[in-house]
């Protein structure tokens, strides 16, 4: 059986973009898989964050997790501080990274030019993520594809390190959606959809009530062509919502387009309404069952234990292959 492994950061409501392209994924690979599922809080602290916020929003996220359907009981699920290992791999692995793969990272350009003075986490952080993935002897890694360019320095670092010190890590592939899986932003479709856009309207958030979902589709950017087709670089706003739609039906682009000849977009955005808030409810319902019951922390608590037993294992191959300690 193959072993998953993904995170998510703890940084206030997930939205559509992140459920559809990586979220659902968790699910989906439960049966088939021995899945690990982290909330990675380590990585949220690269940037300023609110303490009593950032508990909160862990906590939102472990609820959320269940809530979309990750079950405990064949997961496991915990918090990333929680497993010391995280950090004493991540050591280790900078000590076989090179500061020219690191600059070359384009989230990292792009987040350091929304900070006057950039953190060395923030510079450093795609090796914690190839620790957290490594550390776990991850086959299969379920990310959206804005991650690819962090699997493949993952993959980089783990032959890297086989080549110096033999068999040491297994080497990870990452599993992309295709569909559905890079949601734009429903202001401005050319670029990826974000919890930072300041426009609330510009998200869809899996807790959001019914009625901000609808202003949000409602007033989302098409164009004044009025023809629902697709065409990502002629009609980014439609194609946009015709993605959204596929993904949370099941239906395909072309028999979404077919069924709306001769509608407009405003029939079409009435019915994505319904087809997004059909599958929200039972999302929203079980995150308020779950958010404050025993349930939720013990399940984190149990999660931390069978994690870190499998970390353990790890650090001291790991250790035992490069020499370290006694």
């Amino acid at each position: 059986m193959s072993r998953v492994f993904s995170g998510v950061q703890p940084t206030g409501n997930i939205h559509i973009g992140n459920y559809l392209g990586a979220l659902r994924q968790f699910v989906d690979l439960q049966d088939g898989s021995e899945c690990i599922y982290c909330i990675v809080d380590m990585h949220a602290i690269t940037v300023p964050q609110d303490p009593k916020e950032l508990k909160k929003h862990i906590l939102d996220v472990a609820a959320l997790y269940m809530a979309i359907g990750v079950d405990p009981k064949k997961s496991i699920v915990f918090v990333q501080s929680d497993v010391k290992q995280h950090a004493e791999l991540g050591w280790i692995l900078n000590c076989n990274t090179y500061m020219g793969e690191l600059s070359r990272m384009t989230q990292y350009k792009q987040k350091k030019q929304k900070s006057e003075n950039p953190s060395v986490g923030l510079f450093d952080y795609p090796v914690l993520m190839a620790s957290d993935i490594l550390l776990y002897d991850t086959d299969v890694v379920p990310v959206g594809n804005d991650q690819k360019q962090h699997i493949e320095l993952a993959r980089d670092i783990a032959i890297r390190v086989n080549g110096k010190y033999g068999k040491t890590f297994v080497v990870p592939e990452g599993r992309f959606m295709k569909s559905g899986a890079r949601v734009m932003s429903l202001d401005d479709p050319t670029s990826k959809m974000s919890k930072s856009n300041p426009n609330e309207k510009s998200r869809i958030c899996l807790l959001d009530e019914p009625g901000k979902v609808k202003k949000a589709i409602m007033s989302a950017t098409t164009d004044s062509e009025g023809v629902i087709r697709y065409s990502i670089k002629e009609k980014p706003g439609i194609s946009n919502l015709l993605d959204i739609y596929s993904a949370f039906s099941g239906k395909s682009v072309a028999k979404i387009v077919k069924e709306y000849e001769g509608h407009g977009y405003g029939d079409f955005k009435k019915d994505l309404v319904e087809v997004v808030n059909t599958s929200l409810d039972p999302i929203r319902a079980r995150f308020e069952e779950i958010r404050n019951s025993k349930e939720l922390v013990e399940a984190l608590k149990d999660g931390a234990e069978k994690a870190s037993e499998i970390a353990e294992r790890t650090m001291k191959r790991v250790k035992s292959n490069m020499g370290l300690g006694l």
